[in-house]
């Protein structure tokens, strides 16, 4: 099983790094880091925020072999050791963003300070639709899945009413690599935390979209429940009026609910 190579971008001011929090964000599948700019631009005065972009997807190279979500975890420490070697930082992603989080949580706990999942949760889909979907991509391309992708990405009306937005996060997907985007699918067919989640310490929020069709509210509730029964701190939040893509749906709500989390974690530490 290979590791991918991931890049990242920095949505925060130009500054050195080091003065502030690092807080790590991750994507959904088909999108980019353009899916956090706008939470970005509300945190980006506290923290600064790097985020990276999945093999083949955004200034990601393409991957070259199959990977599982635990690879992906990985990467994400590999790429933080690049920029602030040995440093612990705070996390956030998206669907598979978010349970590369989870994998974090479980396999790199000691170097999260905080873990935000959103629109995610420990099993996602089935193996059959995922696999069906990998091989879809594979022989058609990116593009055939750009309408279901809307479908299930924005809640009715977000369209119309953020036409720019959607239609960049949509370009996001168009543009990606056909072949890594199968190989994500092939991860998130083996992806199954569940019965890993009370392993899990770092103090977490689990966020959902009151519309999201991939990842309900019943998901965040099944992994806070998850992580509190083996001993960890979980909370389960619901946006209302919120989809998949909760960062670009709902970006003051987010930033207001991971600035809660970062800044208490943050004041934990300083009083150790």
């Amino acid at each position: 099983m290979a590791k991918p190579a991931l890049k990242a971008a920095l949505l925060s001011p130009q500054r050195p790094l080091g003065d502030h929090p690092l807080l790590v964000v991750g994507p959904s599948l088909g999108t980019s880091t353009i899916l956090w700019n706008r939470t970005a631009s509300v945190l980006g005065n506290d923290v600064d925020v790097v985020a990276w972009d999945l093999p083949g997807h955004g200034v990601s190279p393409a991957a070259t072999a199959t990977f599982d979500v635990a690879a992906l975890a990985d990467a994400v420490v590999d790429l933080v050791d690049s920029i602030a070697p040995g440093e612990a930082f705070h996390y956030a992603g998206v669907s598979l963003g978010g349970a590369t989080g989870l994998q974090l949580g479980i396999k790199h706990g000691e170097r999260l300070k905080s873990l935000s999942v959103q629109c995610s949760g420990a099993k996602l889909g089935t193996p059959e639709g995922w696999l069906e979907r990998a091989e879809t991509v594979r022989s058609q391309g990116t593009p055939v899945m750009i309408q279901g992708s809307a479908e299930r990405w924005f809640a009715p009306g977000f369209m119309e009413r953020e036409p720019e937005l959607s239609s960049r996060l949509l370009h996001a997907l168009r543009d990606a690599d056909r072949f890594s985007y199968a190989f994500c699918c092939e991860a998130l067919a083996a992806f199954d935390v569940r019965e890993d989640l009370g392993s899990i310490r770092v103090p977490t929020q689990v966020i959902a979209g009151a519309l999201d069709g991939v990842a309900p509210p019943s998901f965040a509730e099944e992994v806070a429940a998850g992580i509190t029964a083996g001993g960890g701190t979980a909370t389960a939040v619901t946006l209302e009026g919120v989809a998949h893509l909760a960062p670009a749906e709902a970006p003051a709500h987010v930033a207001e609910l991971m600035r809660s989390l970062i800044t208490w974690t943050e004041s934990q530490g300083a009083a150790k």
